[in-house]
Parts: structure tokens; C-alpha cells; sequence
């Protein structure tokens, strides 16, 4: 390679640096921060980023009127959370990843706003609360409105999808081989 080659290159190689670097700033108390897009669960976690991060809504179904996400994704609790703090870390947040916001949640259709509020997760992300539970989605579900995880016992307790007032839905889903399990 000449020198003006690995000249090219190496400025090449600074520009990319450069690029990458921009994208974060030094806040002057030694931390960086970094803008990236607002998820609706941890992407750490098996989530994926979303517009519609932190929003609740409502949405008639099988299983009545059941709490969704902003792209109508079914939300559920895990009756393993007694508090609003999640039990829920690892695999079991692989599998059902936990609806977290970088602001505040925001409610539509008969979501009810002071029920909405959000908990701290052990690796600092803040998970969306509806009446004092921990939000979730269900890998399994792969449309908007299925309900595959409903009255599922994993990770040491069940799954219920959630009604308008924030109190678990126990009536069990039907069965997705007869066309069943979603709306």
C-alpha cells in the first residue's frame, strides 16, 4: 500500500470514528448519554423499539375489553409481581418482554390515566404500571390482538391479560387450533 493509500485510509478510518463518536456527548460530569429511539421494551430484553413507547390502550376481544400497546400488541401481568416491582429479569424477559418508556405513559380509548405509572427495572429502564402491575407483552403472540400467553404458568407463575380497571382477566383464552387465541 503507498502512502497515499494508507494516508486515504486513515482518514477514512477517523471520519467513521468521528461519526460514531457524534452521536454521543460528555455531559461535563464524566457520562455520556446517546440518543436512540424510545422502546417499547428493553431492547436488552428481547424488545424492540417503537413510536408508540408507553402508550396503553384498549381493545375489544374474546377475552372483552383487554389492555394493548400502542401497535395493539396484548399486555399482561405476571402473577409472580406482588408489587409494581418486576419479578421478571433474563429468559423470562426474553420471552415476555417487559413495556418500558423513556417518559411518561400514556393511555387512550377507556385506558384509565391515573391507573398508568412506571417502576424502575434492575438494569435502570422504567417499565409501564397499570394499577400498580408491571406491563408485558408474549413473544408467542404474533399479531396485533392475539392472546397466546393468557392463563400461561411460566417462570414460577401465570399470565393474565388485563381489563380496563387494571384486575386480571382469568377466563381462559380458546383454543388457537380452532381459531381461537387472538380476536
Amino acid at each position: 500500500m503507498t502512502n497515499s493509500a494508507r494516508a486515504a485510509a486513515a482518514a477514512a478510518t477517523v471520519a467513521v470514528l468521528a461519526a460514531v463518536v457524534g452521536g454521543c456527548s460528555d455531559n461535563g460530569d464524566g457520562s455520556s448519554t446517546s440518543k436512540s429511539p424510545t422502546p417499547t421494551a428493553s431492547a436488552s430484553q428481547g424488545g424492540s423499539p417503537s413510536a408508540d413507547a408507553g402508550t396503553v390502550n384498549s381493545r375489544s376481544g374474546k377475552l372483552g375489553q383487554i389492555l394493548v400497546d400502542g401497535q395493539g400488541r396484548t399486555l399482561y401481568l405476571f402473577e409472580a409481581d406482588t408489587s409494581d416491582k418486576s419479578t421478571c429479569s433474563g429468559g423470562c424477559a426474553k420471552a415476555w418482554p417487559p413495556a418500558t418508556t423513556t417518559g411518561t405513559p400514556k393511555g387512550g380509548g377507556g385506558v384509565k390515566s391515573d391507573l398508568l405509572g412506571t417502576t424502575t427495572r434492575d438494569d435502570g429502564s422504567k417499565q409501564v404500571t397499570y394499577n400498580g402491575h408491571p406491563l408485558y407483552s408474549f413473544e408467542g403472540d404474533q399479531e396485533p390482538g392475539d392472546t397466546n400467553g393468557q392463563g400461561l404458568d411460566q417462570f414460577g407463575a401465570k399470565w393474565f391479560v388485563l381489563d380496563e380497571a387494571g384486575n386480571k382477566v382469568e377466563k381462559p383464552a380458546e383454543d388457537s387450533s380452532s381459531g381461537g387465541g387472538g380476536y
